[in-house]
């Protein structure tokens, strides 16, 4: 007798358990694909609005009041409405700040966006290890927390002691010999330019260098050929490619010039004779120095309006810009 042996095919049907189970809908799994990056920053979300949300909200409901020293130590509330927005709106003085704050911001966004992309250019020309020494020296510069160096360049622009007076009186320019850099706006404002623009710089160059590493050197070569130099190679390869990078960047630098506060206040409260305040400062004053903590609250508020329509109009950009990709 020969055993019989019975061949199974290589592919079998999956056994079915009752009416069957069909595999999810196509549909369905997208959809779950889609919610995941929402998921990933819910718990960001939450927090943020936990932490900035609910602070918001009383900032706006001290807005719409009259707050001073009186109705602290009474607890008395007293709700003037928007009696507060149209004091400020009709005031002079918050439109004269608003003004001086956006040349401020434009003038400090333009240097830290030509000197930030000279120094990326720089660092992307550079040998390996002057490249590691100009990158520390930028990653240093950027890591120095805020008040520390602010202090350090009210040192440096110290009156009888700083070293840039002695430097200039060095070189030749003895009148600057003891200059008072705090008693002019102008003056004022250099020594706050110069030093938002050193602890800006090192964000723009960094990622400038890094989104260089991401074009194609085809490019670069293609435009060589051509007879393209230095300039017409950056106009033609590199800015075209990085405009997003350009967009995102110039938009940010904006925000955090914009709503700079602890250099302005620290070299010197906005003085002299408040002809530096920006309106994060003034709002300060206003609020905390003055002790009309509603019309601050005011004050501030519009100065988040003011922001956000910077945002609408860079979205607008980022927006078109797609657009014209597509």
């Amino acid at each position: 007798m020969s055993a019989q042996i019975e061949e199974v095919p290589a592919t079998a049907p999956a056994p079915r358990t009752g009416k069957g189970t069909a595999p999810p809908p196509r549909r369905g799994r997208e959809r779950a694909a889609g919610s995941v990056p929402y998921l990933l920053i819910l718990p960001t979300v939450a927090l943020t609005v936990l932490l900035l949300g609910w602070t918001m909200v009383k900032n706006g409901l001290l807005s719409l009041q009259n707050l001073n020293k009186r109705q602290l130590i009474r607890h008395v509330t007293e709700w003037t409405g928007l009696d507060n927005y149209s004091d400020v709106l009709r005031s002079t003085e918050f439109w004269h700040v608003t003004g001086r704050t956006v040349l401020f911001t434009a003038a400090n966004v333009a240097l830290i966006m030509v000197l930030g992309c000279l120094i990326g250019l720089l660092l992307a020309r550079l040998g390996g290890k002057a490249r590691l020494l100009l990158s520390l020296g930028l990653v240093l510069a950027w890591a120095m927390p805020v008040v520390a160096a602010t202090t350090v360049f009210q040192w440096l622009f110290d009156q009888r002691f700083g070293v840039v007076n002695y430097l200039l009186d060095t070189l030749g320019a003895h009148s600057m010999a003891g200059y008072n850099w705090t008693s002019g706006q102008l003056s004022t404002f250099f020594v706050i330019t110069v030093l938002i623009v050193w602890q800006s710089i090192p964000f723009v160059a960094i990622n400038l260098y890094a989104a260089t590493t991401t074009i194609p050197k085809e490019l670069y070569e293609a435009a060589s050929l051509d007879g393209a130099g230095t300039w017409k190679k950056f106009t033609s390869v590199t800015f075209p490619f990085l405009k997003p990078f350009f967009l995102a960047t110039t938009f940010l630098e904006v925000i955090w010039v914009f709503k700079a506060f602890t250099q302005v206040f620290a070299i010197n409260e906005g003085g002299p004779d408040r002809l530096t305040e920006t309106l994060p400062v003034y709002a300060f004053a206003e609020g905390m120095g003055s002790q009309h903590f509603g019309m601050g609250a005011a004050i501030s508020i519009l100065t988040i309006v003011i922001l956000l329509g910077l945002t609408a109009y860079y979205l607008r950009l980022v927006l078109k810009q797609e657009e014209d990709d597509l």
